[in-house]
C-alpha cells in the first residue's frame, strides 16, 4: 500500500492554491443558488447547512473511491468550506443587511385570514402546496387562521384564532374547495383566490380585493 500516493499523490503547491479559489467561487455559486430557490426548496434546513452538506460531501466523496484523489485534497476542501462558513456566520451576525441578504426575512402568507398575495408572489408559493401544509396541520378553512407566516428555512408558522373568535373562510380541502354555481343570498362565499370573504349579490361579482371571478361556499367551523 502505497501511503503517500493515498494522502499527497502529486498534489503541488499552485493546485493548492487553485483548491482553495475553487472552493471559494462554488461555495459562493451554492449560496446564491439555494437562495434562489426559495424558502421552499431548502424545507427545514437554513441555506448555510444545505451548502455545508452539499459541498462536505462532495469533497468526502470522491477520496473514498477515485485513485487519483488523494486524501489531503479533500482535507484542504473540507477545511476551505468550514472557514468560509465560519466567516459568513460571523458577517451575518455583526450586519443585519448582510443576514437580510443571504437568508431573506419571513414572509406572512395568510393574516386575518385571508391570503397575502403579493408575499405569496414572491416565493411562487402555489395554492395547492400551501393548502395541503395547510391541511397537514387539520385546518379546515382560512377563517381559522389569524396569521401564517413563511419562515427563512421554509416552514409555517401558524397563529389560530380561539373558537368563540374563528371567521368564515375559504375552504382547504378538494371537496369544498369547489367554485359555487347555485347562489344563495344568507350564505358567506370566499374568492377562491385570495380567500376574501363577504355575502355576494350574484356568483359573477368581481372580488374587490383581488379582481378576481370565482367563489367558493365559506366555512366557518372553530380549529379543532
Amino acid at each position: 500500500m502505497d501511503l503517500f500516493k493515498i494522502f499527497i499523490y502529486d498534489t503541488s503547491f499552485d493546485f493548492m492554491l487553485e483548491i482553495l479559489l475553487r472552493c471559494t467561487a462554488m461555495y459562493i455559486l451554492v449560496l446564491i443558488f439555494l437562495r434562489i430557490s426559495g424558502k421552499r426548496g431548502i424545507r427545514q434546513l437554513s441555506i448555510f447547512e444545505l451548502a455545508i452538506i452539499l459541498c462536505l460531501g462532495s469533497a468526502a466523496g470522491d477520496p473514498m473511491f477515485v485513485e487519483d484523489v488523494p486524501i489531503i485534497q479533500a482535507f484542504l476542501v473540507m477545511c476551505t468550506i468550514i472557514i468560509l462558513y465560519r466567516m459568513t456566520t460571523w458577517l451575518m451576525m455583526k450586519n443585519k443587511k448582510i443576514e437580510k441578504l443571504l437568508e431573506g426575512e419571513p414572509l406572512y402568507i395568510v393574516e386575518h385570514g385571508m391570503l397575502v398575495i403579493s408575499d405569496i408572489k414572491k416565493e411562487k408559493y402555489s395554492h395547492d402546496e400551501f393548502f395541503a401544509e395547510m391541511r397537514q396541520q387539520h385546518i379546515e378553512h382560512l377563517g381559522q387562521v389569524k396569521s401564517a407566516l413563511l419562515e427563512t428555512d421554509g416552514c409555517l408558522s401558524i397563529l389560530f384564532y380561539s373558537p368563540q373568535d374563528t371567521r368564515w373562510g375559504l375552504p382547504l380541502f378538494p371537496k369544498s374547495y369547489i367554485t359555487a354555481t347555485v347562489y344563495e343570498t344568507d350564505r358567506f362565499y370566499s374568492c377562491m383566490y385570495c380567500g376574501m370573504t363577504q355575502h355576494l349579490q350574484h356568483l359573477d361579482q368581481v372580488c374587490s380585493r383581488c379582481d378576481h371571478i370565482g367563489w367558493a361556499k365559506s366555512f366557518n367551523s372553530p380549529h379543532a
